[in-house]
């Protein structure tokens, strides 16, 4: 089944009508699925069966969102009130509720998929499927909540596990990685799956998956001093080193064009697991709106913060490298800098929207920061509203960037030949110099922190940066600062009210309307819905 033609939506429609009570149920119910929900007897014979139960599993990969306005790079149309550490604990909240719906969906499957009349090999093919996205929906809650209900089996209103505590983030953890060995050793190769089953989880997505829970927990032990860090490093080092060993990935050619049309589908094999929208508007799946309704409209816009980790062409930062000066003109943002940053910003002379077909300058009265956000912005999008662009959820570079972080933090030194397998092909194609030892020394540069700007750089716009910071447990010096935007430049800029710094900088938040509490915000508060209901769920420290 390819994920991206006409007949996904066959597949998926008859995922809905088999199980739709699935999703019914109250999000307060967590696991609940009581068996008249479903007719076991008619419906799990047979592969078409265990396959239509699986492809519900795929409607749950995230599509588009604003998240990245919770970092240092971005900011909406007004403040995050969770970037600037003004949020309230929640009473009900999507992002507990959705992994567990999704959770009782894997399970269900586990359970009852070995029912079919198939052939062990073909079972455990579908059954690695569904434990892949039973770890997928523990690591998102893992990510932010740290301990909650390990629940392994479906649940009936008189289940006890409705009312047990949480189990340790160790366990939970643990549990994720057997569940993607599993899959691991179950599902076939992206080479295997072809065109034909495009866009399923393969046995690289299931690795290069591990590679980043392992680095997330590794550096979270490191830095906050919790945890086994040399453990969880070791494996996603492992893990990282397995994708890059399989040659079944590469980086493709064009950074801009990997988040337009032409990066979809098989031919682009630096994507490894993508939410998939479709190949045209007429053979599609599902639609969204991106970029006019959020980079266009400033409902996340980059932050100096961004802009200013970008390298200059000798792979400098602008503290260090005589390639800098001050701009005098918007463009003069982008020269000599790493052409990446040319294919996430917009700048002068790029093509934008139908009623604007060229960019000149960002709208203030929309764009707060002065700058506005490339990535995924298409015209024809802009004009239909109804853009079927996938959104990469894990690429190639990711797994060469985990790679590169875990092997320093494992080691706290990293080699000129691990360098030039993993980062230095980011920055070949993003045309800036090679980093070495010798040049970081040379240039009183700091490995880890040239590591982690490669990160930032490589992958922002695509919901990395906030938990990175978590994770490094820098969210408390970053997210308290002021928020940053371009240089003003008043004879190109529409009239507007603006604040400015001494440096003639947009000033969009002040550091007094920002803090962060290093004693509660690293966790996230659970919904207080959830705590009513089960009494043995105790409330995250300080919420």
């Amino acid at each position: 089944m390819a994920f991206n033609q006409i007949p996904m939506k066959i597949y998926i429609k008859r995922a809905f009508v088999g199980l739709s009570l699935l999703a019914g149920l109250a999000s307060c119910d967590v696991n609940r699925l009581p068996e008249t929900n479903i007719s076991d007897d008619s419906f799990w014979t047979s592969e078409s069966d265990i396959k239509t139960a699986n492809n519900y599993l795929y409607t749950f990969l995230p599509g588009f969102s604003n998240d990245e306005v919770w970092s240092d790079d971005a900011f909406g149309l007004a403040a995050s009130t969770i970037s600037d550490g003004s949020r309230l604990a929640p009473a009900t909240a999507t992002d507990y509720n959705s992994p567990y719906t999704l959770i009782r969906a894997a399970n269900n499957i586990v359970e009852k998929a070995p029912r079919a009349a198939v052939t062990p090999a073909v079972l455990d093919r579908y059954l690695a499927e569904a434990r892949f996205f039973r770890a997928w929906a523990y690591f998102s809650l893992v990510q932010k909540y740290g301990s909650v209900p390990l629940i392994l089996k479906t649940l009936d209103e008189s289940s006890p596990e409705l009312r047990q505590p949480a189990a340790a983030r160790n366990v939970i953890v643990d549990q994720i990685y057997s569940d993607l060995d599993f899959a691991i050793t179950n599902l076939p190769t992206i080479t295997i799956l072809g065109n034909a089953d495009y866009g399923r989880i393969s046995k690289t997505a299931a690795q290069a998956f591990k590679a980043r829970v392992a680095l997330v927990e590794g550096t979270f032990a490191k830095f906050h001093s919790k945890g086994d860090a040399t453990k969880h490093l070791t494996l996603a080092v492992a893990a990282s080193k397995a994708v890059i060993d399989s040659k079944e990935h590469a980086l493709f050619g064009n950074y801009f064009d990997l988040f337009q049309m032409a990066g979809e589908g098989r031919q682009n094999k630096e994507n490894i697991i993508v939410k998939q929208y479709g190949v045209s508007n007429t053979e599609r799946v599902l639609t969204h709106n991106y970029y006019r309704g959020s980079l266009e409209t400033g409902n996340v816009n980059p932050t100096k913060s961004l802009a200013d980790s970008y390298l200059m062409k000798d792979g400098l930062p602008i503290s260090k490298s005589p390639l800098w000066s001050i701009p005098d003109s918007s463009h003069k943002v982008f020269r000599n800098r790493d052409a990446r940053m040319s294919a996430t910003f917009m700048k002068r002379g790029d093509a934008m929207m139908t009623t604007k077909p060229i960019f000149d300058i960002a709208n203030l009265v929309f764009n707060k920061t002065g700058y506005m956000f490339r990535k995924f912005a298409n015209i024809d999008d802009w004009n239909t509203q109804n853009s079927t662009i996938d959104r990469p959820l894990l690429r190639y570079a990711e797994v060469l960037l985990t790679f590169a972080e875990a092997s320093y933090e494992l080691n706290n030194a990293i080699t000129d030949a691990e360098l030039d397998m993993s980062i230095n092909l980011l920055r070949e194609r993003g045309q800036i110099a090679k980093l070495t030892n010798a040049f970081a020394k040379a240039n009183g540069l700091d490995m880890r922190e040239e590591i982690r700007r490669e990160r930032r750089v490589e992958l922002a716009q695509e919901g990395f940066r906030y938990w990175d910071i978590i994770r490094w447990k820098t969210a408390e010096t970053e997210l308290v600062k002021p928020v940053l935007g371009n240089f003003y430049f008043k004879s190109e800029f529409a009239a507007a009210t603006v604040n400015l710094t001494p440096d003639n900088v947009i000033l969009v938040q002040a550091a007094s309307f920002r803090k962060f509490d290093p004693a509660k915000d690293y966790l996230w508060p659970l919904p207080i819905n959830e705590i009513a209901l089960n009494p043995e769920l105790d409330q995250n420290p300080g919420w």
